[in-house]
């Protein structure tokens, strides 16, 4: 795929480049983020969102840098902000150009100069670099203001008296400031520049994102100081933000080398989302390695990690990497249960998933399609593989148990164990206690996982245990799931009513390493699931017919939670559909060339929304626009691993 790249007219075009985000990473959790314009849209955009050790967290310290030019006594903003009932500056009007080489790169022309700005992050650090460059154009000046928010990123900034304006220049190219006492210094490094403190607050910047999902969407900014430099075509501007003390701005442009080196130029959709993954591939502070499920917001899940793992990692053919995902979450069993998430702030893990557990039996399998490394599995994940296997036969939280019939039962009308997880008001938006179909097909897949173990490692007992097990559960699915009327399965059963609603989860049953179902039966779900749920961007969560179904996702927090799983699209499971279907109806050419065809879409979505990644979803109503996260892992992975493994049925990428 060619860099991804946009022209703008003359005078600008606003909205076009406020529909459009650019994400930066650094490897550790914190990121940089906005728009095309350089205008801010959600709380979570800012030049430096940093992960911090303490406090636990990710914090925006640097909202933005507003850049003028100074040319005699003319000024031309090269920023834009929204307000209340304006739009101040319009420096957008000076754009000309953005472009993604590999890092954002913006070309503004005003006055007869044209400048180009780079805005990178250094890897393993709290680190933002930018640079502005006079391309062309007479010497003139430029002026900086950096604007400081110094808050949890969920959060927004209010003008409050506790703020510490103070500064502590330790050079002419340096400067630090730390408004609050909890929250680390921020140190700035620049060019040779005049430095004025200012001391001013910027009141009431407008984030209709925010205010599109119902929330606060008013912040204060605060101006702590202005830089003026003298701007000329043979030497850059650059200003360094780190929460070290030890950076320079003369390390700038090697930042740039090395983030030009690490992020080779992507040819093609399978490089290019190749090239994303790294975004959410990041350690704590600790050196454990973990994955980001989505940015903004998302921290790492236990079902996002084990379901993205195999197209993030080995796919990509990051396997070390991989190895060390699969001993860190194990790791953190308990009761035979994986974290569900580990929230932001250092809380404690939370235990409420029913089916994450079960997703690392199918990473399990998959590391070991791609390794074949047996003695790590024996050695470190063999016995907490089957100690999930003993708790969920025997129970453990929330109801989860193996019952009488073979089948995994979960949780009650409060509970929200499956990956359709949002609550309204305290209660589950989707209901889907019981026995829902994904975890059944997921629980027969660990049974057989374990089994083949248990006979590679030679034991027998628990291999032929296994096997008693896995055929019950297939026996009593065939005979309770399969729903005549609709031909196709139903989606929960032993709720109080048994739920026939035609969703995606029946996929997993033929998707898995271990299928439930075969012949006649799955020609029939598959039939049902492309008509009334395949989209040129994955499978809805609902089908069009359905009485509860929502074909476009938004509104407020409880408009859209309740609605999440109701009809949205969500691309990850087009990587199991495409499995499934090449499964079923075996690989011919035109059975891959159908496969290659529901993944198309996604190269030109590559260049909207999120530059350079996948949609956490997108509206179940054409022409579906994307919602959600910008950047989601899972939707990456999936289709990447579709991609790679099912409609070019070769290795992993060179990573």
């Amino acid at each position: 795929m060619k860099v991804i790249h946009f022209d703008f007219p003359l005078g600008g075009n606003l909205d076009r480049a406020l529909e459009r985000e650019w994400l930066e990473t650094n490897g550790i959790g914190g990121f940089a983020s906005s728009t095309l314009a350089c205008t801010n849209t959600r709380r979570y955009h800012g030049l430096l969102t940093a992960a911090l050790d303490q406090p636990p967290g990710r914090y925006l310290l640097l909202s933005k840098l507003e850049p003028t030019l100074i040319v005699a006594e003319d000024r031309f903003p090269l920023c834009a902000n929204l307000y209340p009932n304006a739009i101040y500056p319009a420096g957008f009007q000076f754009l000309r150009s953005f472009r993604l080489d590999p890092f954002p790169v913006f070309t503004f022309e005003a006055a007869g100069r044209v400048i180009e700005k780079r805005v990178t992050m250094a890897q393993g650090e709290n680190t933002t670099v930018v640079e502005y460059r006079l391309v062309s154009g007479d010497a003139c000046a430029l002026e900086i203001r950096p604007l400081i928010a110094f808050r949890g990123y969920h959060e927004t900034t209010h003008e409050n008296p506790a703020l510490s304006p103070a500064l502590e220049q330790s050079d002419e190219q340096s400067v630090s400031i730390q408004p609050y006492p909890s929250l680390p210094r921020l140190y700035f490094c620049f060019s040779r520049a005049e430095l004025t403190a200012a001391g001013e607050w910027y009141r009431n910047f407008v984030y209709p994102r925010e205010r599109e999902r119902g929330l606060d969407y008013l912040e204060d900014l605060f101006c702590p100081f202005a830089l003026r430099f003298d701007f000329n075509s043979a030497t850059p501007v650059r200003i360094v933000a780190s929460t070290s003390s030890h950076r320079t701005a003369a390390e700038a442009g090697s930042i740039f080398e090395t983030e030009t080196r690490r992020r080779p130029a992507a040819d093609g959709l399978s490089a290019a989302l190749s090239e994303a993954a790294s975004a959410f591939l990041i350690r704590r502070s600790t050196g454990d390695p973990t994955i980001i499920a989505g940015y903004h917001w998302f921290t790492d899940w236990g079902r996002d990690t084990m379901i993205s793992l195999p197209g993030l990692t080995l796919v990509t053919g990051r396997f070390d990497l991989a190895k060390q995902l699969l001993q860190t979450w194990t790791a953190a069993l308990d009761r035979g249960m994986l974290p569900n998430r580990f929230p932001d702030g250092g809380s404690a893990p939370e235990y409420n998933s029913a089916d994450a557990s079960l997703w690392l039996f199918e990473a399990v399998r998959k590391y070991l399609d791609y390794t074949r490394d047996f003695a790590f599995v024996r050695s470190s994940l063999y016995r907490p593989l089957l100690s999930v296997i003993d708790w969920y036969s025997r129970g453990t939280r929330f109801g989860i148990r193996c019952d009488s019939d073979g089948l995994v039962i979960a949780g009650g009308e409060g509970t929200q164990l499956t990956w359709m997880d949002a609550m309204v008001a305290g209660r589950p938006a989707t209901p889907r206690h019981g026995k829902p179909v994904e975890i059944q097909a997921l629980w027969y897949n660990a049974l057989r996982v374990a089994e083949g173990l248990a006979r590679e490692f030679n034991d027998p007992d628990s291999a032929t245990h296994l096997a008693a097990l896995a055929t019950q559960t297939e026996e009593s699915f065939a005979t309770r799931f399969w729903n005549n009327d609709a031909g196709c399965l139903f989606d929960v059963i032993d709720q109080p009513a048994t739920s026939a609603a035609i969703r995606p989860n029946q996929v997993f049953a033929l998707s898995l390493g271990f299928p439930l179902l075969s012949g006649e039966k799955a020609l029939a779900i598959l039939s049902v699931i492309e008509r009334d749920l395949l989209t040129p961007f994955g499978l809805r969560s609902l089908a069009p017919s359905d009485p509860q179904y929502r074909g476009i996702y938004g509104g407020g927090v409880d408009q859209r939670d309740a609605g999440y799983h109701q009809g949205p699209v969500w691309p990850w499971l087009v990587g199991h559909f495409i499995s499934a279907y090449l499964r079923v109806h075996g690989r011919n050419s035109d059975s891959v060339a159908r496969a290659s065809s529901w993944l198309a879409a996604f190269e030109a979505h590559l260049r909207e929304a999120g530059l350079g990644f996948i949609s956490e979803i997108f509206d179940g109503d054409p022409p579906h626009h994307p919602r959600g996260c910008i950047a989601q892992a899972w939707s990456i992975a999936e289709v990447l691993r579709g991609l790679i493994e099912e409609v070019y049925a070769s290795g992993p990428l060179a990573s």
